[in-house]
Formats: C-alpha cells, sequence, structure tokens
C-alpha cells in the first residue's frame, strides 16, 4: 500500500468519526512489511516475515477523549469499531487539555528515510547473510564455541497522519539491521556478548565481517576478568553503555515525567547542570536518522530542539497534551500516545575512544551494564558492570561483578572529556564520554 492509500485510509476513519458524532478526530495508519531471520550454527533457527497493518484513533467531543486501535480495516469493521469509540468518549470525564494540535506541518522535508534496496532484496540473501554472519563470528576466534544467534532484520513501511482540522499527510521508510551474540568459553565460565548496527540504507549498515569482529573481541577480551576494589575514579562510558545513560536522561526531560513530579530535573529549567562539555539536543530533522520524521505522531512538524546547551538546561521534550499542561509548546515529540526521542543524543567531542583511554592514568572504561536502578525522581543511577581498569592510559585487565553508581546531576557535571564515535543508528544515541570521578563497588 503507498502513501495516498494510508491517507485515503485515514481519512475514511475521520469520515467514520464525525458520522458517529465526534466533533473532532485524529486518524493514524501504519503499514509495515517485516522480515527477521537467525541463524545457530549451519541452520536458520528463525525466519518470520510479516506484514502488519493498523489504525489508531483519538476522537474528542465536549473536552472528552477516546482512542481506538485496530487491525481490522475492513469498512464494516472499522465502521463498528469506530461508532463504539465515539460512544466511550460520553463515559470519559472531560480534560481541559485534550485535543487537536494547533501546528501542523505544512512543507515537506526531505530525510532520505527510505531506501529502495531494502523492499528489492531477496529473502534468500537475507538469510545467506544471517548464516555468513554466524560463521563469521566462529572463524574470528576458535574460543568462540557457540552463540546466541545471528540475526537480519529489515522493515519497508509507511505512516500516514490526518485530523479533521484538514492535515492528511504521510511518509515511507526503512530500516536494516544486522547483529550476532558470540558465546566464548573462558574456562568454565561463558563470555556472552551483543554487537550490531541498524539503519535506514543498507549502504549505511557497518560489513558484516566488522560486526562479526568486534562482536568476538568484546566477548574474548574479557576473559580472566575480576572484580575490582571499590574506589572513586574517572570513569569512561563507551557509546553502546552511554546511550543507555542518555535513555534516562531522555526520561528525565520528558515533559509527561516532569507533569508527574518523576523527574529530577523538574523546576530546574535555566538552571545549570552539567559541565561544558553537555549540550544535548533532540533533532528529528537528521537526515537518514532512524528516529527523523517530518512529523510526529501527531502531525506537529519536527525541529531541532536544544536540551542542555553547554550544561544549561533550556527544555523539556513535549507532546500537545503535556505542552498545553505546562503551558508550554509542542517540540514535535509526539508517539502518537505519549512523549517519544526523535534523535536524541549528546553532541560529540574530538577525541577517539582509544585518545580518551589515553588521558586515563586511572580509571575504568564500562563497556556493558547490567539491570535497571535508576530513580527518576531522585536521578539516582546504579547498574552492575563488566569492562576494563584502566591503569596509565592503557587497558590493564578485564574487570566484572562491579557496580558503578552516582547522581545524574554530579555525573553531569563531571563529565571532563566526550568521544567522537556517535552513530546515528537508534532514537537515542551517544559518543563515548568520560566523568572524572564515580564510586565503583567491588571487593
Amino acid at each position: 500500500m503507498d502513501e495516498s492509500a494510508a491517507i485515503g485510509l485515514a481519512c475514511d476513519a475521520l469520515a467514520l468519526a464525525r458520522d458517529a458524532g465526534a466533533q473532532s478526530a485524529e486518524a493514524s495508519v501504519s503499514i509495515a512489511r517485516r522480515f527477521h531471520t537467525e541463524a545457530r550454527d549451519n541452520v536458520v533457527s528463525r525466519l518470520e516475515g510479516s506484514t502488519g497493518k493498523s489504525l489508531f484513533l483519538r476522537v474528542f467531543h465536549d473536552g472528552r477523549k477516546a482512542t481506538l486501535s485496530t487491525s481490522d480495516l475492513s469498512r464494516d469493521g472499522l465502521r463498528g469499531a469506530v461508532e463504539r469509540t465515539v460512544a466511550h468518549a460520553a463515559l470519559v470525564a472531560p480534560d481541559e487539555y485534550a485535543g487537536l494540535p494547533d501546528e501542523v506541518a505544512r512543507e515537506e522535508a526531505e530525510l532520505r528515510l527510505a531506501d529502495p534496496q531494502v523492499a528489492l532484496r531477496e529473502d534468500a540473501e537475507k538469510v545467506d547473510e544471517a548464516l555468513v554472519l554466524e560463521r563469521l563470528i566462529r572463524a574470528a576466534d576458535a574460543r568462540v564455541t557457540n552463540s546466541s544467534g545471528s540475526h537480519y532484520t529489515d522493515a519497508v513501511a509507511v505512516t500516514a497522519i490526518a485530523n479533521t482540522n484538514g492535515f492528511a499527510a504521510g511518509y515511507g521508510w526503512t530500516r536494516a539491521g544486522r547483529s550476532t551474540g558470540p558465546v566464548a568459553l573462558d574456562g568454565a565460565v561463558k563470555r556472552i556478548a551483543q554487537y550490531g548496527t541498524a539503519a535506514r540504507h543498507l549502504d549505511d549498515l557497518e560489513a558484516p565481517d566488522s560486526v562479526a569482529v568486534t562482536a568476538v573481541r568484546r566477548a574474548v577480551d574479557l576473559f580472566g576478568a575480576r572484580k575490582p576494589p571499590t574506589m572513586r575514579v574517572p570513569v569512561i562510558f563507551e557509546r553502546d553503555v552511554a546511550a543507555s545513560l542518555l535513555d534516562d536522561l531522555f526520561a528525565a526531560v520528558s515533559a509527561a515525567n516532569v507533569a508527574v513530579g518523576n523527574s529530577w530535573l523538574s523546576g530546574r529549567i535555566g538552571n545549570r547542570i552539567g559541565s561544558e562539555l553537555v549540550t544535548v539536543v533532540d533533532d528529528g530533522r537528521v537526515a537518514a536518522g532512524l528516529g527523523s520524521s517530518p512529523f510526529d505522531g501527531e502531525g506537529v512538524p519536527t525541529r531541532r530542539t536544544p536540551v542542555f546547551e553547554r550544561g544549561t538546561l533550556r527544555s523539556f521534550l513535549y507532546d500537545t497534551y503535556y505542552a498545553r499542561k505546562l503551558g508550554a509548546a509542542s517540540t514535535g515529540n509526539s508517539t502518537g500516545g505519549g512523549v517519544g526521542p526523535s534523535n536524541f543524543y549528546l553532541e560529540p567531542g574530538s577525541m577517539s575512544l582509544e585518545e580518551l583511554i589515553a588521558a586515563t592514568p586511572l580509571g575504568v572504561l564500562v563497556m556493558d551494564t547490567i539491570g535497571f536502578a535508576t530513580e527518576h525522581a531522585s536521578g539516582t543511577y546504579s547498574r552492575g558492570a563488566r569492562g576494563f581498569f584502566i591503569e596509565g592510559g592503557e587497558l590493564a585487565y578485564p574487570i566484572d561483578e562491579f557496580t558503578v553508581a552516582g547522581q545524574y546531576t554530579e555525573m553531569l557535571a563531571g563529565v571532563d572529556a566526550v568521544g567522537n564515535d556517535l552513530r546515528f543508528d537508534a532514537p537515542v544515541i551517544s559518543p563515548s564520554f568520560r566523568v572524572a570521578e564515580m564510586t565503583i563497588s567491588g571487593n
């Protein structure tokens, strides 16, 4: 189904909502063809292909809102579901902040969101890629004895949104990814690693041999890992781990959490929080970004929003509802049912990860974290971790079974070096960065 057909389906749902008595309504349609294959050793262990079609509808009447999500897009099925949804709106308490957005996208944006080559690939070629990746990790090191699977995934999709204020638009997009999880035997200990790459365009993916080598190195480099002593030292967060910290930071700047007091940043707009190196941006207009789109889940145009500028908190991120509730304007961050990131990232510095390590006389490099232990209201961070002990600007030995902990206010203020290894391979991303001092709890 093309964009015009998806837009037409969204408009049909609006007409049904109006006929059923809704004063205003918004419909979004998503149609996606997805493929996933997994290989283990020389066997294809999973092969999945699907085409999913769904419609999400919001109807409003006298300040009351009801929602519908359905995959039954037949005319009769949709009519009945819409009528029930409009009827349900009468049972909901009025909400002064509910309603359609005041601003919608008016101009098309060329964001390079779709790669025709993704749709043209033969399924057999995709299966072969997973098998090749599995062979590559085993050939890279004899100590790799198994894997949690080597994967290839892709999606070819169209998204369309229309509302009763006259907005109707859609766009096509693609996504592809490859990943692998080698298992290496370190005596009686299994060292398990994960590494992958994702992009809108096939040509932007990291090559299979590079993915395999990096994944294997992450497993075997931890051979002989020991628990470090408890101490306070500089901590470098490798880019993938750094992205998980940015994910927690996004939760703190989400207006949905700010509005209910579940954010340690509530009431701190204009305050200096981080160091001069902390500039964090949410940008829905990054060309070919995995979080990019011409408009958000409500049809509001996406944009570049500076969240932190040189350590100072400048903005939260809003959809229409929470913008109205907090007396602000939408930043184009609606998911259609809440607040979400587009491309949320820490601006990169000029140092490679190797240079960050060389500039650290004594410290810890965190390569992986375990568990979930961030308290969003207070900004307390604590994670189990694996990585390397740094001595004399070099990786001295691998370490595991330790905890890295701190307060986000102290961590952001302590950022004293930022890497240049930012890649737009997820909606929330980060370069590697170093915090001047954190607590490492080990022996």
